[in-house]
């Protein structure tokens, strides 16, 4: 049995991942997404960037041959080569480490610090020592990150027999940060203890669904079919695993249960206003119906205005260069019945400043017309952009003034029988479709960083075609809520 650091990192995100890694059907895994594949590369430019200016040996060792990839980072070890690039550091058998019962298989430990960097100190090898780094783009100290540090610094002292060095995390930031071992290592061991139990006892773990963590794992399609087959809670908006863990005490296991769940139980042990919103949400999802959250209709429909002309506003941005590369307009006319898209792109990221003055001339043609956009991303970029290219402080307050934000709207006012509030599952869930079938936001950043290379006009068209359609959900969605909200005032009326 090989255990990696990339099992330990795995097990800490999803503990389901390293069970069907090892016994799951490879058939029922999906190809690696791209944009996982870029975060890839991007982190190994983010070390060849760390390391510039630096002497660094890197192995020759086919990257596939663990074994003697890490015979060749201990020859470079003995050599006392001052800094080795993406060394391989393996054990076999679990002697030295806390495992609190005995293992009849072969275990080897299994890590890969991004750089071993020499230091003064005693180890087998002489008077010098080895310290583990490890890289990573998250921009803090994340307790996976220092897990997994902790799992390197500590087969790393047994390697060179030396005391145990605290390693060290460097961040997307550059900021750097030692990981006590004398704090993390038993946390460390524990995980390790906890991984080697659910494999060796082949005890299949509960399958959780989590937008966040499961979004770039392969087996996300295959889990995904189990929860919706189980119609776990997991799907429901609100229910996190620690929520879910006390849904289990209270036997309130099913959307059935939920729902018709006492709500002062659920508040005894979530606070009134969580148990309130979970047991609205099961009742929305059992029933298959929309729900007031709070407020009247009319009371919510005077926040989302109505004008002769609207605007719908949504942005495709590329995070690791802090570019806003796509400010996508949807401009609809009642008054002239028409429904006009501009798509304001910037084809190389020093165009940014061009799209922005661009965006300002066509949404100041009307300055009463309200501007609809679903999340907080669209405020904040304004302010950036206005920051970044000095526009005058009353013409950014004067669009922050128009600013209409229907996540903000839906989310506080409205409980939907959606398992998500993303914009693209409840524009899915009213009927609304895009044109491009499965592609995301992050897709859209792959594609762009693959038009800045080969210039492939049908690159910059997806994202377009993508951009467009988020505007035009965007609208969908509004007119939906309109209808909704005018249709619930008059039942309150009639009441």
């Amino acid at each position: 049995m090989l255990l990696s650091d990339i099992v330990l990192l795995d097990y800490k995100r999803c503990n389901r991942r390293p069970f069907l890694d090892f016994y799951g059907d490879p058939s029922e895994q999906e190809e690696t997404r791209e944009f996982l594949l870029k975060l890839r590369e991007e982190n190994r430019n983010q070390v060849l960037d760390i390391l510039n200016n630096t002497i660094y040996y890197q192995l020759e060792t086919p990257s596939e041959d663990w074994r003697n990839r890490g015979r060749e980072t201990l020859e470079m070890m003995e050599k006392g080569v001052d800094c080795i690039l993406n060394g391989v550091l393996w054990q076999t058998g679990l002697s030295g480490w806390n495992i609190p019962f005995s293992v009849q298989e072969t275990v080897t430990l299994l890590a890969t610090p991004s750089l071993l960097i020499k230091q003064p100190g005693d180890s087998i090898f002489g008077n010098w020592q080895y310290e583990a780094v490890s890289i990573k783009l998250g921009r803090r100290p994340k307790p996976e990150y220092k897990l997994v540090a902790s799992f390197q610094g500590k087969l790393l002292s047994m390697i060179q027999g030396t005391e145990l060095v605290n390693p060290r995390l460097i961040l997307k930031s550059r900021s750097e940060h030692s990981v006590n071992l004398n704090l993390w290592l038993s946390r460390m061991e524990e995980t390790l203890t906890a991984i080697l139990a659910m494999l060796i006892s082949r005890q299949e773990p509960e399958v959780f669904i989590s937008r966040q963590r499961c979004s770039l794992c392969q087996w996300q399609g295959f889990c995904y079919e189990v929860a919706q087959e189980q119609e776990h809670l997991s799907l429901l908006p609100g229910v996190t695993p620690s929520r879910y863990e006390v849904l289990k005490q209270l036997g309130l296991t099913s959307l059935a249960s939920l729902a018709q769940g006492n709500e002062q139980l659920l508040a005894d042990n979530f606070g009134k206003s969580i148990a309130s919103d979970l047991k609205k949400q099961a009742i929305s999802t059992f029933y298959k119906t929309p729900l007031l959250k709070s407020g009247s209709p009319a009371s919510i429909l005077e926040t989302i205005p109505t004008a002769p002309r609207e605007i719908y506003f949504d942005i495709e941005a590329e995070p690791e260069r802090n570019l806003d590369y796509l400010l996508g307009v949807l401009i609809v006319d009642y008054e002239e019945n028409t429904e006009t898209f501009y798509p304001l792109v910037a084809k190389t990221p020093e165009a940014e400043a061009e799209i922005w003055e661009q965006f300002l001339d066509l949404v100041f043609l009307d300055p009463y017309a309200p501007i609809f956009h679903y999340s907080k991303y669209e405020a904040e970029t304004i302010r950036r952009l206005a920051t970044l290219y000095n526009t005058s402080r009353k013409q950014e307050q004067l669009l922050q003034k128009r600013l209409v934000d229907l996540h903000d709207r839906v989310t506080r006012f409205l409980i939907l029988p959606t398992e998500n509030y993303s914009l693209k599952t409840i524009a899915q869930w009213l009927g609304f479709q895009w044109q491009e079938k499965g592609v995301s936001g992050e897709q859209c950043v792959c594609w762009y960083d693959q038009w800045l290379k080969t210039y492939d006009r049908a690159l910059l068209d997806t994202i377009i075609r993508y951009n467009e359609d988020d505007c035009r959900a965007t609208y969908h969605l509004k007119t939906w809520l309109v209808n909704f909200l005018s249709s619930s005032s008059q039942i309150w009326k009639d009441k």
